[in-house]
């Protein structure tokens, strides 16, 4: 051996996965997809959780609803007084405010509806379906039913006489009363699914009789 052998520095091995780079992206990327899988299997819940989750649902869903509730009662409620002579013109002074206002609790323009719409999140449990369906039915009760037959009482409120606005305003009704029962029904079935009572959708039961309008107002 010369000196100069015997001198040479040993030649280090380079790391397994610095020689095998492609390998190790390889097994890296399969680690992340097995993480992400396992992630996004279904956790195991309890029903008292499941229970307590969907109560949670209602509580919200009936707290974001509620200002539009009351708005839609007191708008029928003035157009009933109007219609059946009883509001004096010191009474339909501050209707057109009124009105306005509620409209604007019925619309995305409101925190309640735009929570309602944006901020419930529902559990992905057959009960917690169910109530997504609901979500989904009062939407379209709050934004579509109910602010079109308040702005079909405006209208009537400037021209009692508007042939066109008091059908519309017919089968508005009409529509408000369906998508309750809609709504209601979606309710039970996830009662049914989680074998428990929860908390009804507080979508209120509107008509055209004065008794049911005046209590509103």
């Amino acid at each position: 051996m010369t000196t100069t052998d015997a001198a040479a520095p040993a030649v280090k091995k380079r790391p397994i996965w610095e020689r095998h780079r492609g390998l190790a992206i390889a097994a890296a990327v399969l680690v992340i997809a097995l993480i992400t899988v396992i992630s996004d299997l279904p956790t195991a819940t309890t029903r008292a959780s499941d229970v307590s989750a969907e109560r949670a649902v209602m509580s919200e869903v009936n707290s974001d609803l509620q200002p539009c509730a009351y708005s839609i009662k007191q708008a029928l409620g003035i157009w009933s007084l109007e219609a059946n002579h009883r509001l004096t013109p010191a009474d339909r002074t501050p209707t057109p405010g009124l009105l306005s206002d509620d409209q604007s609790a019925c619309s995305f323009t409101n925190q309640g509806i735009y929570d309602l719409t944006n901020n419930i999140d529902t559990p992905g449990t057959p009960a917690g379906k169910q109530l997504g369906n609901l979500v989904a039915t009062a939407t379209l009760w709050v934004t579509s039913d109910a602010l079109q037959v308040i702005e079909d009482v405006q209208k009537l409120m400037s021209d009692p006489n508007d042939t066109a606005a008091s059908r519309n305003l017919s089968k508005e009704e009409d529509l408000l009363a369906s998508d309750r029962r809609t709504a209601l029904s979606e309710e039970k079935a996830a009662d049914r699914d989680l074998a428990t009572q929860l908390q009804p959708v507080d979508l209120p039961s509107v008509g055209t009789t004065t008794s049911e309008l005046s209590s509103g107002h």
